[in-house]
């Protein structure tokens, strides 16, 4: 019995499992990358990637946690560009700023978003991946608190085992938007069949009750003269 023991195997090692995870993790924020273009191997769809249903319930924690870390080093490095500058390396300028108040303030408030790069590359081992996520999608996510990522399950299966196929992708990109249908407009119907007077009926017009008429006439002048005839 597996007491305690949480997750899922997914038939493989600790260490294996452990590779599988951070693959995948990083496959997914790899996607977001902006020189896709000339590049051979281009997603099809930004922040997106398919792959079996177990895998992408088991890979979700891991995308989401390094989103928060993201998050809150990203949150640093915001509040840590009131001390920093933009002087060149090794001016003047640059001296001056190194040896004084702003660099130490700089250096304290800037320390947890290089935490957060380093816990980042320690998770992921891609440099790329930690940029992405700390200049994307950290931003994008910024007024968001959590739930980041959607999993969608494929009606189709994977081809060989018949494995269950599911989507796992960023929440607020390829969303659904649902638009009602607008009320149909038929013009001043409602005015044309008001009623005229307080009793309710509603008024003829008199152009349709002349061409009634003269409709009419004739064939009652004909059976007339039939009846006529008869005599």
């Amino acid at each position: 019995m597996r007491h305690r023991r949480l997750g899922r195997v997914l038939g493989r090692s600790p260490s294996h499992r452990k590779a599988l995870l951070k693959n995948l993790a990083t496959a997914l924020f790899l996607t977001e990358r902006v020189d896709t273009d000339l590049d051979d191997n281009a997603p099809k769809v930004k922040g997106r990637i398919v792959t079996t249903l177990a895998k992408a319930k088991e890979v979700r924690p891991l995308v989401e946690k390094c989103i928060t870390i993201a998050k809150k080093g990203r949150t640093a490095e915001v509040a840590a560009e009131q001390y920093g500058t933009d002087a060149d390396r090794n001016t003047e300028a640059w001296k001056s700023w190194r040896t004084g108040k702003d660099y130490a303030q700089w250096v304290a408030t800037n320390a947890p978003a290089v935490n957060a790069r380093r816990r980042l590359f320690q998770i992921l081992r891609s440099k790329e991946a930690v940029a992405i996520l700390m200049e994307v999608l950290a931003e994008r996510f910024e007024d968001r608190p959590g739930g980041y990522t959607r999993i969608l399950r494929l009606a189709t299966p994977r081809l060989g085992d018949a494995g269950t196929r599911a989507i796992l992708e960023f929440v607020g990109k390829n969303d659904r938007i649902v638009k009602r249908s607008e009320k149909p407009d038929f013009g001043d119907e409602d005015a044309d069949d008001a009623p005229d007077d307080e009793s309710g009926a509603v008024a003829e017009d008199p152009a349709e009750v002349a061409a009634e008429a003269e409709a009419t006439t004739p064939e009652e002048g004909s059976d007339d003269k039939s009846s006529e005839e008869k005599a």
